[in-house]
């Protein structure tokens, strides 16, 4: 139903757009995506994924801009933040009475207004879709409809001190709503920046939200993306993220997946440089008949660089877990440093996970590692803890606890590190005091 109905809606939506100059590069793109179409559990990269639910839906293109969304519910979902920057999109839509941007010297805007703006078009024409795969039709089905998104283009040398929260809700539709929202960041040399990017659907019929990410880091610059995914159970998300790294840079993607009820992330490292750092984990936390599959690349392309991937898997119910890394090493590579590592703990019968590191290496010169671990809680520590007086069932979200807090050592946002650890404790319903 969804492909018969991405075809049929892509002339009204080139209308309803106020700027043309990307409309060769849309219609090349779904020319794409209708030869390629939605990827079938025949695809090997899909084999464990069924999209079924989601591509048999039909969904409304064009979402009712009227919301009621309050302030008060805008707190609830709030981190602690107080002192961040935030910009909220609602139906797609940009609200400025919602966000509190105060960041100077740095264009900081809305995708769409970035697009149709005509100062902008040389940064568009230079970044826009330059690192997306071309053999991802969700990148082309994105390309083709997107219109709504984070922008930010960071100068060189420029710091920034806030982290910057970016929220996108979905409120108030009668019918199944599909999003393709789209993300470019640009850090330039010697710049820092740390982004926070969570979305969320108040109503009880479907969104399908198509993300796609662009992240270009220069020299000494620094780039964090925290995905902080606990939406509902009508909430469908893929997530396509690019990270594009130049020589002495470090980037890192954290992705907590505690909710949704089907869940993709794309993740795409591209090494253009020497002595470059990337970081990549992730904690998924799911029940019910959730899905999260994690899908993570990185491409070493130069010598001297290190990569880091850290993945923790909960589940319980009948939830199913996929997590499948690769790293690359070309053979000019050598010195390279990667190491990966996807540990699961399966807490009931119906669960289930389907992992698969892999290394593709062309170089003689490095070090590199993975492993996957699937099981139960240790016996034996189980066993220590409930002779000290604990219940069974609290020394089980201990462990749990444990197990799973490693893989956020590494996030620099004190607010942000406190709001993982209350999900991991209320999704494991420890009594944690923080």
């Amino acid at each position: 139903m969804l492909q018969e109905q991405v075809l049929q809606q892509h002339e009204a939506f080139l209308e309803s757009l106020k700027h043309r100059f990307l409309d060769d590069k849309r219609k090349a793109a779904l020319a794409k995506f209708q030869e390629i179409g939605f990827p079938k559990k025949k695809n090997e990269e899909y084999k464990y994924t069924n999209l079924a639910e989601i591509v048999n839906k039909e969904y409304n293109f064009f979402p009712k801009k009227e919301h009621n969304v309050s302030k008060k519910d805008l707190d609830a979902l709030h981190i602690g933040e107080e002192n961040f920057d935030y910009i909220v999109f609602i139906n797609g839509e940009l609200r400025k009475e919602f966000s509190k941007i105060s960041i100077e010297n740095v264009e900081f805007l809305s995708f769409n207004y970035a697009l149709n703006d005509e100062k902008h078009k040389e940064v568009f024409e230079k970044y826009f879709n330059t690192i997306t795969h071309e053999d991802n039709p969700f990148a082309d089905l994105n390309l083709a409809y997107c219109k709504y998104g984070f922008f930010l283009h960071v100068p060189k040398n420029t710091v920034i001190e806030k982290p910057i929260h970016v929220f996108y809700l979905s409120q108030n539709q009668e019918e199944n709503t599909f999003y393709n929202t789209r993300n470019l960041l640009i850090a330039e040399a010697g710049s820092k920046i740390e982004v926070i990017e969570s979305h969320h659907n108040f109503d009880d019929t479907f969104t399908f939200t198509n993300s796609v990410t662009e992240i270009f880091v220069y020299p000494n610059a620094k780039a964090d993306w925290h995905k902080l995914q606990n939406d509902s159970d009508t909430s469908y998300l893929v997530d396509n993220t690019y990270a594009r790294q130049e020589k002495d840079s470090l980037a890192t993607v954290n992705t907590f997946s505690f909710g949704g009820k089907l869940v993709r992330n794309n993740l795409d490292f591209i090494h253009n440089g020497e002595n470059i750092n990337s970081f990549m984990n992730g904690i998924t936390i799911i029940n019910n008949d959730q899905l999260v599959d994690h899908h993570t690349a990185v491409h070493h392309n130069f010598p001297n660089c290190e990569s880091y991937q850290n993945y923790k898997g909960v589940y319980n119910g009948k939830s199913h877990g996929v997590f499948n890394g690769k790293v690359f090493v070309d053979k000019i590579a050598q010195k390279t440093n990667a190491y990966q590592q996807n540990n699961n703990v399966l807490l009931s019968e119906g669960a289930t996970i389907d992992t698969k590191p892999q290394l593709e290496i062309f170089a003689d010169d490095v070090k590199c590692s993975h492993g996957c671990t699937v099981g139960q809680l240790d016996d034996e520590a189980l066993f220590y803890l409930r002779a000290r007086g604990i219940s069974k069932n609290e020394a089980r979200a201990l462990l749990l606890y444990a197990f799973a807090h490693d893989a956020m050592q590494n996030i620099d946002i004190e607010p942000l590190k406190l709001k993982v650890s209350k999900l991991l404790a209320e999704k494991l319903e420890v009594d944690i005091e923080f």
